[in-house]
């Protein structure tokens, strides 16, 4: 067992906090290992995993009513602690409740800071306020914000308005600044004793309404790591560009098996590629996914770089990727025509989509063509000049379309969640200015390919647990029972019920998708569904995957982006290898817990900054209109306001309840309504409305509506649907990354 692992069982049993003579009493330790075991008591204080008390007495958190976790904090000023998950091999239980910490009471942590907070009081319903009383790791070195000058000292806003404080910029460190110049400041010093951060102007990115700073903006305030260090690049170098007779040695050589890519069109690095033979009474499906691992050694320059990163960064208008552009657009990506090394997972199915046999090994491929998702939905409608061009690929395309319905009709079948929801598309010019945001809406084609990663998932996360094999597992647990109970109220009033036991089932939600299908309020409910489920992580232990009512699933079709299917790969190629030893099966279960919290995290952030330009890029483009009218949906209610969607554009603002006339408005929280106290009008959650765009706030990256039209009563409207009076909405395709 692992020393962290048996000191904290130690902890955890006593009833009181132990000096130290009395842990090594406990762990049978001679006194010469006293000074290690000290040591390590200090690196799992800093971590947060124990507590040191006065008298050098150490106790767990939970215990001494304390809550180690991330701060968060809320443009308002006040903060939140959400609490680090439990050790491996802690009791489960439900997950606890974010510390909610009020003004004044954040002890000088910053947003992002890993910290200790009491619990002061235990309120209704698992709720808990405190205070933070220690400060564990400050999360940031530097911050990006609005520079401003003051009578003494500047003052740097910052872009994340989850930090509620300016920071002090003394005369000598302003530099070139100048007013309303957005800068990268280092952190000089941390607050302190009510006293402000200070910091140093380092950078000058641009100013707030220029466009091209955004991206800039985000990636320089999520601390994201753009350039690769001169080390990791000579590294990458000295990888062949191409694959050699050497390289293929060994391999399953399957380069005359009719293979393709299916892709975005702008897409750059493809990790999968798909073979499919139609049989007597089935199918046989081939999915390669790039063998990154024969490239990147375990622990090498490049490995490490890798893992820092742990994922690739996708915006708008340019990619950070996990592996530097030689692997991830170079010799790992699965190019047309071109030789290339893989991981095969060879699946064959019966005519119902019921998994016979399957073989997972190393080959070597040479795909037959680089497809677009535009392409292959043109193939599978019929379009003739599109058929005509591929003719000789045109079996594959059909036994693949006809295998990805029966593979998603089996899915559904047994529960699997299918939240089929619009994400915005933002269309730029060749100057990088934002001239649309339009739907992006999901075709067959994507469907298509997703079906196969999924089969693939979840093929090889089941043959490693057959064989007892330390993984990653990609873990989505089912929402917290209180959610569902409340979830439960709200379809009630769409006229819906939910089988509610003692725990809620993927089919009992995936029935409810199934009864709203082609009815107004469909979108509506996946949104509603969607906002009660927890989110999916990596994990060391396996939970099974909620959403798609999955036993066992895993990530091993995207090494080139994901550093967690890198880890995959690596267990794979071993045991292919030969049959892996208890000391390895050991080593690897000690790593893989701290490698699935390092991933998620990351994963978190490279979403929170995807989601942050985009909101950006929506903001600018609605500044300039300003007095405008549209027609929309609501697609939010809160206390203060309605979150309102516009038909025209793929962009979402706040109509504040203030300005909401004729009546006041009262929040109904089961009922997603805002309802007038008076006259009894509603506003509710899917209805229509016509707004006016009444302000942009680009400091707070805020659009801000005033609602027109008086609300209808019972109506809701089709989330999406378009209103007559909708401008024509002109796409041009994507610029290529």
């Amino acid at each position: 067992m692992d020393k962290q692992e048996e000191l904290l069982r130690v902890i955890a049993k006593s009833e009181r906090p132990l000096p130290v003579r009395e842990i090594m009493r406990a762990l049978n330790l001679p006194r010469d290992e006293g000074d290690e075991l000290k040591k390590l008591l200090r690196r799992m204080v800093r971590a947060g995993r124990v507590i040191r008390l006065r008298g050098r007495r150490y106790g767990m958190a939970q215990a001494l009513d304390l809550v180690s976790g991330r701060l968060k904090g809320h443009p308002d000023g006040f903060y939140f602690v959400i609490p680090d998950p439990p050790p491996p091999g802690a009791a489960s239980g439900e997950k606890q409740s974010d510390v909610y910490i009020g003004f004044k009471k954040n002890g000088d942590a910053m947003h992002g800071d890993h910290v200790v907070a009491r619990v002061e009081k235990h309120k209704g319903e698992g709720r808990r306020e405190g205070r933070v009383i220690r400060i564990l790791a400050r999360a940031h070195t530097q911050i990006t914000g609005r520079f401003e000058p003051g009578r003494d000292m500047g003052f740097l806003v910052p872009a994340d308005r989850c930090m509620a404080d300016d920071l002090c910029i003394l005369p000598e460190n302003i530099g070139k600044a100048a007013a309303g110049d957005v800068v990268v400041a280092k952190i000089l010093r941390y607050p302190q004793k009510g006293h402000p951060a200070e910091a140093k102007v380092v950078r000058i990115l641009g100013r707030v309404e220029d466009s091209e700073i955004d991206t800039d903006t985000v990636i320089a305030s999520y601390d994201l790591p753009r350039d690769f260090p001169k080390p990791v690049l000579a590294e990458a170098a000295q990888i062949p560009e191409r694959v050699t007779d050497e390289m293929r040695a060994g391999r399953r050589d399957l380069r005359a098996l009719p293979t393709v890519t299916i892709d975005g069109e702008t897409a750059r690095d493809f990790d999968d590629a798909i073979s499919i033979v139609p049989e007597d009474t089935g199918y046989r499906l081939w999915v390669h996914i790039a063998d990154v691992a024969h490239y990147v050694g375990e622990d090498s320059v490049l490995d490490r770089a890798a893992y820092e990163r742990a994922t690739s960064v996708y915006f708008p208008d340019a990619v950070l990727p996990m592996l530097p552009e030689k692997l991830s657009n170079g010799i790992c990506s699965l190019k047309a025509r071109e030789d290339r090394l893989t991981l095969t997972a060879e699946m064959l199915f019966g005519g119902e989509g019921q998994m016979r046999s399957h073989a997972l090994y190393e080959s070597v491929i040479c795909s037959d063509a680089r497809m677009t998702y535009t392409a292959v939905q043109k193939i599978i409608e019929g379009d003739t000049e599109t058929r005509a061009a591929h003719t000789s690929l045109l079996p594959q395309f059909e036994a693949m379309d006809r295998l990805a319905k029966i593979l998603r009709h089996g899915r559904f079948a047994r529960g699997s969640l299918d939240f089929d929801l619009p994400s915005a598309q933002i269309m730029m010019d060749a100057s990088g200015e934002t001239i649309d945001i339009v739907r992006e809406e999901r075709q067959t084609a994507n469907r298509l390919i997703e079906e196969f990663m999924l089969v693939a998932n979840e093929c090889v996360a089941q043959e490693l647990t057959r064989r007892g094999i330390p993984a990653l597992y990609r873990i989505h647990e089912a929402p917290p029972k209180e959610r569902i109970e409340d979830l439960r109220d709200t379809m009630q009033s769409f006229g819906l019920k939910i089988k509610l036991l003692k725990e809620v089932s993927p089919k009992s939600l995936a029935e409810v998708l199934d009864a709203v299908k082609e009815r107004p309020e469909e979108k509506l409910i996946h949104q509603i569904i969607l906002r009660v489920m927890r989110q999916a992580r990596y994990s060391a232990e396996n939970h099974g995957h909620f959403g798609l009512a999955s036993g066992e699933y895993t990530h091993f079709t995207s090494p080139i982006r994901r550093y967690p299917d890198l880890v995959i790969h690596r267990l794979l190629k071993r045991i292919m290898a030969s049959e892996m030893s208890d000391l390895e099966k050991e080593t690897w279960a000690k790593k893989l817990p701290e490698i699935a919290r390092h991933c998620s995290e990351r994963e978190r952030v490279a979403v929170d900054a995807e989601r942050d330009v985009i909101q950006r890029k929506q903001v600018k483009f609605m500044a300039d209109k300003v007095g405008k009218k549209y027609e929309g949906m609501i697609s939010g209610v809160a206390a203060y306001g309605l979150f309102v969607q516009l038909d025209s554009y793929f962009v979402e603002g706040l109509a504040h309840i203030s300005s909401l006339q004729g009546d006041y408005y009262i929040h109904d929280e089961k009922r997603h309504a805002l309802i007038g106290r008076n006259l009894k009008r509603m506003y509710r959650l899917g209805q229509a409305v016509r707004v006016e765009v009444e302000d942009v706030d680009m400091e707070q990256q805020k659009i801000n509506f005033r609602i027109l039209a008086a609300p209808c009563r019972k109506k809701l409207v089709k989330a999406g649907s378009k209103s007559k009076s909708k401008p024509k909405v002109k796409r041009r395709p994507k610029r290529r990354d």
